[in-house]
Order: C-alpha cells, then structure tokens, then sequence
C-alpha cells in the first residue's frame, strides 16, 4: 500500500523562481519573434499596432490575475483541468483537455519546427538546408527535452530557469543595441479603409497568441511550495516580464523598421538582427529564437502530463497515468503520451498562420470557461484565506468577454478552422464516456 501512495503523490519541489521561470517560457516561445508582422498587417498603423500589444498585456494580465487566483484557490495537480471538472462537470473538463491537449502537442511541434529552421542556417551547409533536416533538428530537440525532463520535475526546472534567464537576455540585448546602433529608418505609414476597430480585433488575435500561456501553470499547483500564497507572485512576476519586454522588443522593431518594414518581415527579429549588425547578425538571432523554442518546448512538456494525472484520477484515462515515479516525480507514461502527440503532428503540420488561428480559437474558448470558475469557487467560498483579485468580479468578467471577442473575430476570418476546433471538442464527449466505462468497470 506504501508502494501505490509513493506512486500516485506528487510532492512539492518547485520554487517561486521556478514557476515564474515557467511562466515567463510558457508565453515567450516563438511568438514575439514571429507575430509583430502579422500585428503590424493587421493593424494598418503605428497607433494601433501599439495599441493592440498594449491592450494585449493588460488582458493577459487581468487573465493572468485571474487564474493567480484559481491556482491560489485550487493548487491541485493538473488544476487546468481539475477545477472545471470539480466546478461544473469531469465530461466538460475531459473535452476541453481533449482538444487543449492536441492542440499543445501540436503547437509545441511547430514551435520546434521554426526553431529548426533558424538554428539551420548556423549548423548546417546550405546544401545541406532541407525541409527533411529540419525534420531531424525539431524531432532532435524534442527528444532532447522529453530526456531531460524525464530524469525529474527538478531537472526539467533547471533546464528551464537557464533557458529563460539566457532568452532575457537575449531580447534586452537586442532590443538595446537595435535602439543604439542601427539607423532609424523613415517609412511612410500604411493606408488601410477598414474600420479601426475590425483592424484593433483583427490584430489582438497574434497578440493574444504571442501572450498566452501563463494559464497552463495552474497544472503545477501541487508542484510549487506554499502555493496559496507563492502561486499569485509567480504568475504576476513572469507577466509583467513578458510584458515589459514585449513592449521593449516592438518598440526597437517599429525605431529601426517602421511598421511596413515590419509588416513585410516575416522573421522580424532577423531583420532587426541584420539591420543592427550586418550578417553576423543572422547568427546571433538564429540562437536566440532557437533558445526561445526550446524554452517554451520545455515548460509545455512540464506542464502537460499534470493534465493526465487529474484526469485519470477521475478515472477517464488508464490508472498508468496516476504513477509518479517517486525519486524523479516523473509521471512517465504520461510523459511518453504528451511526446507522441508532439512527434505525430510534426509530419502533417501547415503554415504558422494556419496553426494560429486554429490554436487561438480553441485557446480563446477554453480560457473562458476555465475562467469563468472563478465565480463558482468564490461562491463556494473555495480556499478563503489564499490570494484575492482586486476589480472582482468586473475584471475577470471583461477578461472572459475579450476572450470571446477574440474567438468570435477568429471565426469570422477562420470558419473553417474553428468548426475543426468544435468538432474536435465535441468528440471528446463519446471519448469520455469511452473511457469512463472502460477503466471504472
């Protein structure tokens, strides 16, 4: 009996740093060094290409408030999924986590895959610069992480507190010496007749992806010491890092690019590179995306298997995924399953643009009803004493409409993608009942 507690407890080993580590990688992966030109495209202007990441960070933000105050509330392993089954019911938390857990595979994959391809250029001949060796550098670089973080929760955290303490660096360092070194260059602002706020709506969609994440850390409530009252620090510190930096980063990019130039930039950050430093600088940019895929690819596969874990100790998946090997805190199966969800889709993969709108509508949505249990959990008077919000209930009731906006204007420009999205949430239900029936007798 000793035997099977050691198997299925998940101890504390994560830091305040830590966590705020994994915050901060969670939203900087590939985002920041991709979305501005697709910002900039929709925004149509200097004003409202800072107006949307500006209103970007303040949502996340109260976004990130928000779920501060579910983990503080409900610091349980695999949170994400856990409260909204405790909240409303396990078949809707089962088929949200179906359709988040396909979709985090997916979009660590292509994280990996753009990482790939920057870090190419500095390893290999150009003869030698195919699609099939990026192939091999992603799959390489996530086999190397699923390694690492199979050997422990605390390991995994090491590699990740590097990985995001170089990827500060890296931004600060470029951003500062863009704005120092490189000419301002002088471009005439884009026309554009569409309503300003179809382009401001249109716009928050990349910002939005390139901020998001920092919810999925509630997954590592059990993980964190003290996390009633460390969970809210950690999640407003790696924020209002990415925030801050974010904002530091597009301010360089419009200085040195103007907003056409960044419009027609689809790897931005090299052209600031090259703008700054000449060729020498597709070097120095390569490694720094290639740092920052890692980064987010690390702390998604931390994350992730909690997920499992909640779920089958509601019994809608295999009791394998309850055991936690109790020298690493490695839940290995479920390791093993989040890895084959991110090598599978890596061969059928489409475009980065594709991939977004299909992430954010599902993303968008899932975050409203995860969200929106904050109000079940207050009502229920649910870990009284723990990290309150101020602006309750106003604010997270302006989160979880913006959420909805947001995958409202996704629909209307993906439609296609987004029934994709409701069709692959909706199977989930005949999953569970499948699953229910098969590993509860």
């Amino acid at each position: 009996m000793a035997a099977d507690q050691d198997q299925t407890h998940i101890r504390a080993r994560l830091s305040t740093f830590d966590t705020a580590m994994v915050v901060f990688s969670l939203v900087v992966g590939i985002g920041i060094f991709r979305t501005p030109a697709i910002v900039a495209s929709a925004a149509g202007g200097t004003s409202l290409f800072f107006a949307a990441w500006i209103a970007g960070g303040f949502i996340s933000l109260i976004g990130a408030l928000t779920f501060a105050e579910i983990g503080s509330r409900y610091p349980r392993a695999g949170g994400y999924y856990r409260v909204v089954a405790d909240c409303y019911h396990p078949t809707l938390a089962f088929m949200l986590n179906w359709s988040q857990t396909l979709m985090q595979g997916a979009g660590a994959a292509g994280v990996a895959f753009i990482g790939a391809d920057y870090l190419m250029p500095v390893l290999l001949p150009p003869q030698w610069r195919t699609p099939h060796a990026s192939l091999v550098l992603a799959c390489a670089t996530m086999l190397s992480l699923l390694i690492l973080n199979y050997r422990g929760v605390k390991p995994g955290a090491r590699i990740q507190n590097l990985l995001s303490i170089l990827k500060i660096v890296m931004i600060v360092g470029l951003a500062a010496l863009a704005l120092l070194l490189a000419p301002r260059t002088r471009m005439i602002e884009p026309v554009s007749s569409a309503p300003s706020g179809l382009r401001l709506a249109s716009a928050l969609i990349p910002c939005f992806y390139a901020y998001g994440g920092y919810q999925l850390t509630i997954n590592l409530g059990a993980d964190l010491k003290d996390a009633r009252r460390r969970f809210p620090l950690a999640i407003t510190a790696g924020m209002f890092t990415v925030v801050g930096l974010y904002l530091l980063l597009n301010f360089a990019y419009q200085r040195v690019l103007g907003i056409g130039g960044i419009a027609d930039s689809k790897l931005v950050a090299a052209a600031l590179s090259r703008a700054t430093f000449g060729s020498s600088g597709e070097v120095l940019i390569s490694i720094a995306v290639f740092l920052s895929a890692a980064g987010f690819v690390n702390a998604t596969i931390m994350q992730m298997p909690r997920s499992f874990y909640a779920m089958a100790q509601d019994g809608v998946l295999p009791r394998a995924f309850l055991r936690v090997n109790p020298d690493t805190q490695v839940q290995e199966v479920g390791l093993l399953f989040f890895g084959v969800t991110m090598l599978l889709p890596a061969f059928v993969l489409g475009s980065f643009e594709k991939l977004l709108n299909y992430v954010m509508f599902t993303d968008t949505v899932t975050l409203a009803v995860v969200a929106s249990t904050l109000f079940v959990l207050r009502r229920r008077h649910a870990g009284e004493g723990g990290f309150s919000m101020l602006g309750y209930p106003l604010l997270p009731a302006f989160y979880i409409v913006c959420l909805l906006g947001v995958a409202a204007r996704v629909f209307s420009l993906e439609p296609r993608l987004a029934l994709t999205g409701i069709v692959i949430l909706l199977t989930g239900w005949p999953l569970f009942r499948l699953g229910h029936k098969l590993f509860n007798g």
